[in-house]
């Protein structure tokens, strides 16, 4: 979706927009961004893959093109490579609190495999409201799946009662689980997912998720790069797009 309304945005103010997928290989990833450079790309927008392989970042230093890192952060140097992302931080803090609010006693973040940036980013508020509550945390790291939130279900802790997935297909596969065993979701366990995908209104019970505005975003972004190309206004080094909690019958018990 983010490339989609990046390339739709991009296109109207008259660019074309190649995309390439690395499939997570920093290696391929440095090869790709070889590949536009030769071919004279004008900037890029890169979600950089984990791994110490490649050296991407450092050819588009070289070519001296403008390039933003989104979603994901891998190089340090912000001032050469602006950093954007959502404030994943906040949206797990708030999906915590939600959850006190609601009668939870024990909570768990499930999901998201363990020491990715992006795990302990999305786990850092959870870890700071269960620490403010003076409660024990839990966290279950794994694939970010629908088979691993399926399988959780079976290896959390007797005495939790809640839980803040690392994204919504954890989630998922956790309310199915819990369909499995007869537990009441909304009332024996509360759960809430992160980045409001379709499917979270669309199953039951609807599943209450942290929302990330994934246009807005991407065509803050596209601003943002043509304004560093047309007028040489460099995006701030880092910035965090605020999110929302969408509440549903999952965490609230509640019918729509």
């Amino acid at each position: 979706e983010f490339a989609t309304v990046l390339q739709m945005t991009l296109a109207a103010k008259g660019y074309a927009t190649v995309i390439a997928n690395s499939d997570e290989d920093a290696d391929l990833q440095a090869k790709l961004v070889g590949s536009m450079i030769e071919h004279g790309v004008s900037a890029l927008v890169v979600s950089p893959a984990y791994g110490d392989g490649g050296d991407a970042f450092d050819q588009i230093e070289r070519a001296g093109i403008p390039a933003m890192q989104v979603l994901r952060k891998t190089d340090p140097r912000t001032g050469l490579f602006p950093f954007s992302s959502f404030d994943y931080a906040a949206g797990s803090a708030r999906a915590t609190r939600h959850l006190m609010n609601q009668g939870a006693q024990r909570i768990a973040f499930v999901g998201g495999l363990e020491g990715r940036a992006i795990t302990e980013e999305r786990k850092s508020g959870y870890l700071a409201e269960v620490k403010r509550a003076g409660a024990e945390p839990f966290s279950l790291h794994g694939r970010s799946s629908r088979g691993f939130g399926l399988d959780a279900v079976d290896q959390l802790p007797d005495d939790v009662d809640a839980a803040v997935c690392f994204n919504d297909l954890v989630a998922l596969g956790m309310l199915s689980g819990f369909a499995r065993i007869g537990r009441n979701l909304g009332q024996d366990f509360r759960l809430v997912g992160f980045d409001d995908i379709e499917d979270c209104a669309q199953v039951w019970p609807q599943l209450s998720s942290v929302a990330c505005d994934i246009d807005g975003f991407a065509r803050a972004t596209a601003d943002g790069l043509l304004a560093w190309m047309r007028d040489g206004v460099t995006p701030p080094p880092e910035h965090r797009a605020p999110v929302d909690l969408v509440a549903r019958t999952s965490s609230t018990g509640r019918m729509p």
